[in-house]
C-alpha cells in the first residue's frame, strides 16, 4: 500500500476535540500548593500480530503530526522513514462503548492489518500507563498469532486512515528494537522483547 504525500502542512490552536481535553490539576504535596498541566486522553489497545508461516511480526506504519513537528523541529536526518512516520502494533482508542477490550483489539486488527482473529485466540499480555508526564493512559495489550487463511482484506484502516501494513522478520526484529533510524513507539519494543522472552528466537 501505497502512503499519501502529506503537503500542505500548517498550524493552529486547538480550541476544541473529541479526543483530547487539556486540564491543570491543582493540589497540594507535602504541604506545598502545586499545579500540573495534563491531558485527559482515552485509554488505547495495542496488538502483537505474529504471523507463523512467514516467521514475522505483523505491525503498522503511519503518519504522526506530533512525531513530525518534533523530528522537523530536530532537523532529524538518516530515517529509514518518511518524515513523521513511526513503526507502531496495531493499535486503538477504547472510545466504543459496549465492547470489551479485546472485541476492540478484534476490530483494529481487521481494520488495520486485514486479518480476521476469534476473540479466543487474542491472548492479554499486560496493561501500562503512557505519557504519564501529561496523560497517564492505560493501554491493554494483546497478543495472536495469524496466517493468511485469517486474512480477509489489505488493511490500511478505515475512513481516513491510511495506514502500511509491515512485515519484520523475527531474525531481524531484535537489530530493529535497536536501530534508531526507524521511528518507532516503546510499545513495539517491549512487545518484541516479550515476545523472544516467551517464544525465543532473539
Amino acid at each position: 500500500m501505497a502512503l499519501k504525500d502529506i503537503s500542505n502542512i500548517r498550524f493552529c490552536s486547538c480550541q476544541d476535540s473529541q479526543y483530547i481535553k487539556p486540564k491543570r490539576m491543582l493540589f497540594c504535596e507535602n504541604g506545598k500548593e502545586r499545579s500540573w498541566d495534563i491531558i485527559e486522553a482515552h485509554d488505547s489497545v495495542a496488538i502483537l500480530l505474529y504471523h507463523q508461516p512467514k516467521e514475522s511480526f505483523v505491525i503498522v506504519k503511519q503518519f504522526r503530526p506530533a512525531v513530525y513537528l518534533k523530528e522537523n523541529i530536530r532537523k532529524t536526518q538518516n530515517l529509514k522513514a518518511e518524515l513523521g512516520y513511526t513503526f507502531e502494533l496495531c493499535a486503538g482508542i477504547t472510545d466504543k462503548e459496549g465492547k470489551s477490550l479485546k472485541e476492540i483489539a478484534q476490530e483494529e486488527i481487521l481494520e488495520e492489518c486485514g486479518y480476521a482473529i476469534p476473540l479466543e485466540n487474542i491472548h492479554k499480555i499486560t496493561e501500562f500507563y503512557s505519557s504519564v508526564g501529561f496523560a497517564g493512559s492505560k493501554q491493554t495489550l494483546f497478543f495472536a498469532t495469524i496466517d493468511e487463511s485469517c486474512r480477509k482484506n489489505q488493511g490500511g484502516g478505515i475512513e481516513d486512515e491510511n495506514i502500511e501494513v509491515v512485515f519484520i522478520s523475527k531474525n531481524e526484529a531484535y537489530n530493529f528494537i535497536l536501530d534508531e533510524s526507524y521511528p518507532k513507539t516503546s510499545g513495539v519494543m517491549f512487545a518484541f522483547l516479550w515476545f523472544f522472552k516467551n517464544f525465543g528466537g532473539c
